[in-house]
This record gives C-alpha cells, sequence and structure tokens, in this order.
C-alpha cells in the first residue's frame, strides 16, 4: 500500500505547486504592490501640481482631501489588502483569492482610482467602499476555518477603515456634519496600529534570521502595554478635543515604543539594508506619537506628527516589505540591489526633508514639498522599474503562487 500512496501522494503535491493561471493574478501581492506603487510614483507629483496651482486633472473631492485619502486608503490599503492576501495563505494553509476572483478585487480597486479623478463624488465613494469590507470577510473567514483567531483583529482593524472610509465619504458629499478631516486621521490611526502589530512580529523574527544565535524574547507586559496605550492615545488624538491629557497619552505611548524598538537589537541591522529599512521606519513611529503629543501642547503643527507616521512609518514600512516579500514570493533571494537601497533612502530622505518643511520658514515650503515629493515618487519609480516584470512573470523556482 505504501508503494502505491507515496508516489500518488507526491504527484498530487508536484501539480498543486505547478503554476496555474496568468502570473499577475495568482498571489494577492502582485497586483496590489503594483497598483500601490503606480499611485505612489504619480498621485504625490500629480499632488504638487493640484497644491503649487496647475491642475491637471479635477479631482472628485477637494484637492487637500483628495491627497490624504488616496495615499491613506489608495496607496496604503492597497498594499496591506495584497499582503494580508498572501499571508493569509502562510498562516491558514488555505488558498486566498487568485484568478478571476482577485483580478475583480483589483480591478474594483482600481476603478475606485479612477473615480477618485473623473467623479462624480457619489460613485468614487460606492466604488472605494466596496473593496475593505469584502477583504475583512474573506480574511475573517479564512482565519476562522483554520483556528487562526490570533490574527482576527487584523480582520476586525480592517472593518474599522472601511467605516472610517465610508465617514470620510459621507462627509466629503455633505451628508455626514464630521470635518473630513476626522476619519482620515482614524484612518491614519488604524494603519500605524497594524504596523505596530505586525512589526512586533517580524521586525524581530528577521533580525534574529540573519544573526545565528540571537535570541529576542519579547516582553509580554510591554508589548500589551505598548499596544494598549498606542490605541488609546490615538484614538484620543482622532476623537477627542487637543488637551494635556492627550498630550501625556501620547508622549507616554511615544516612550513605550522607543522602549520595544530598543529590544529588536536595531544595530545588528545596520550591514543588512533589507533589515535596516525595517528599523529605521519603525523609529519613526514615536517620533510622529512624540509630534503629536507636542501638537497637543499647541508646540508644533498636527501635520508634523501626521507625515511622520505617514511618510516615515508607513512609507518606511511599506518600501522594505513590499521589496523583501515580493523577492521571497517571486523565489529571488532576500539581497537587495543598490537600486533598492537608493529607493530606501529616497523613502527616508522625502520624510526628512517633508517635515523639515513644515518646520522651516514658510518661505522655504514649496521647495521642501517639491524635493520631498521628488524623492518619494523617485523611490516608487525605481521599485516599479525592477520589480514589474518580476510581478508580472512565474516565480524563479517554477513553483504556484
Amino acid at each position: 500500500m505504501k508503494s502505491v500512496s507515496l508516489p500518488i501522494f507526491s504527484e498530487a503535491k508536484a501539480a498543486a505547486e505547478k503554476p496555474q493561471g496568468w502570473p499577475l493574478l495568482r498571489l494577492g501581492f502582485r497586483p496590489f504592490y503594483l497598483g500601490g506603487a503606480l499611485v505612489a510614483a504619480i498621485w504625490v507629483p500629480l499632488w504638487l501640481m493640484l497644491y503649487l496651482g496647475h491642475p491637471l486633472v479635477p479631482t472628485a473631492v477637494p484637492a487637500l482631501f483628495w491627497h490624504a485619502h488616496e495615499m491613506l486608503f489608495g496607496f496604503a490599503t492597497a498594499i496591506i489588502v495584497g499582503f494580508l492576501m498572501t499571508a493569509g495563505k502562510n498562516w491558514t494553509g488555505l488558498a486566498t483569492p487568485r484568478g478571476p476572483a482577485l483580478g475583480a478585487l483589483a480591478l474594483l480597486w482600481l476603478a475606485a482610482r479612477v473615480a477618485s479623478l473623473t467623479g462624480p463624488g457619489w460613485l468614487y465613494a460606492l466604488l472605494d467602499v466596496a473593496l475593505l469590507p469584502v477583504v475583512a470577510l474573506i480574511l475573517a473567514r479564512l482565519l476562522w476555518r483554520a483556528g487562526n483567531h490570533r490574527n482576527l483583529p487584523l480582520a476586525g482593524i480592517l472593518l474599522l477603515l472601511a467605516v472610517a472610509n465610508g465617514v470620510f465619504h459621507l462627509a466629503a458629499l455633505g451628508w455626514l456634519e464630521v470635518p473630513a478631516l476626522t476619519p482620515l486621521y482614524a484612518g491614519l490611526a488604524l494603519i500605524t496600529m497594524i504596523e505596530s502589530v505586525m512589526a512586533g512580529r517580524v521586525i524581530p523574527a528577521f533580525t534574529m534570521a540573519v544573526n545565528p544565535g540571537l535570541r529576542i524574547v519579547a516582553n509580554s507586559t510591554l508589548e500589551r502595554s505598548t499596544l494598549g496605550l498606542t490605541a488609546v492615545a490615538l484614538a484620543w488624538w482622532v476623537l477627542a478635543p487637543t488637551h494635556i491629557l492627550g498630550a501625556m497619552l501620547l508622549g507616554s505611548a511615544a516612550v513605550l515604543q522607543v522602549l520595544r524598538l530598543r529590544g529588536w537589537r536595531s544595530r545588528l541591522s545596520l550591514n543588512r539594508p533589507i533589515l535596516w529599512i525595517l528599523h529605521a521606519a519603525y523609529a519613526w513611529m514615536p517620533l510622529g506619537l512624540a509630534c503629536l503629543a507636542l501638537a497637543q501642547m499647541g508646540w508644533l503643527a498636527p501635520s508634523v506628527g501626521v507625515h511622520a507616521l505617514a511618510l516615515g512609518t508607513t512609507g518606511g514600512l511599506i518600501i522594505g516589505m513590499v521589496t523583501r516579500t515580493a523577492r521571497g514570493h517571486t523565489g529571488r533571494p532576500l539581497q537587495v540591489s543598490k537600486l533598492e537601497v537608493t529607493a530606501y533612502a529616497l523613502v527616508m530622505l522625502a520624510a526628512l526633508v517633508r517635515l523639515a518643511g513644515a518646520l522651516l520658514p514658510t518661505a522655504f515650503y514649496p521647495l521642501s514639498l517639491m524635493l520631498a515629493a521628488s524623492a518619494w515618487s523617485l523611490a516608487f519609480a525605481l521599485y516599479l522599474a525592477k520589480f514589474t516584470p518580476w510581478l508580472m512573470q512565474t516565480r524563479l523556482d517554477g513553483k504556484d503562487g
């Protein structure tokens, strides 16, 4: 019996691993990383032209809101969806959407991006709001079937992101009396929480993987305190008026985030760019929280903390993860080229210049915007130049995915 069953099992396993369908639609990271990087590379220069008074196209909502919304719910959300639709398969051993189903999700995302420029506003809202609830339900179903309850909160955060997105569109359409910036801040806060949760899992693991013998043991009390206080502090920032208590919450969360990052042994990553970009990006999180604390005191503009989190943390973690995971899932070595290192440096430069521009005299502000936008756009253009062919081709090892 054994001599018969083993070959059959091996043949079935080999057949399951053979590439199936168009490479771009075999796994979630492929279309969503490509689309997210395109938005990052094109939308920011487009926003700069709008800001400087040279509109190339109209936008379905006021230009400032369009820019903030598209960076959160167009760019960052695309990368999050691509990551979760890929990681979900690894976490559960169950198939995530592929082929026509994945193509439908990607086209829905793309249609919303087109509608953001063409309107009308109600169509933009309808298309844009539809994606996240679907993805949240897909992820929750996979995790529940596999008994992977540890990651179920991520599906919950996606639903909260969907709510924030819906509130934004209702406010932008004038159907809800809420400042449009409030749900955008909520979106940034929720994305920051996703990053805080996932970074705590992957950054120490990646650091240990390249340093034989190194053990990074998470302090459970510090982990729970950091995540809990960060969530409370960000909720205060979004929902409550500026107050000394908000400053204390945000400042305390920043301190705990620094202590958490110290335990990840960042110095050991300095000779590995694919790793140091993740440590460097995460360092922007306590800085951003501290800047928001100072804004609660009236000592800084809120935009300083917002851009520290949005460009430094979110942008840095994204450029680090979309290179690392795309390399791994296309069967390539986890050793980045000079082009990728340049992209890392450009994203960090964009964050530094954007924050400096907010602190320097107003005469320098337009120049700082142009420099930051150029660095950011070039970083993701470099990513597209290198990774677009890879994302559209079969894995190097011939496996499916």
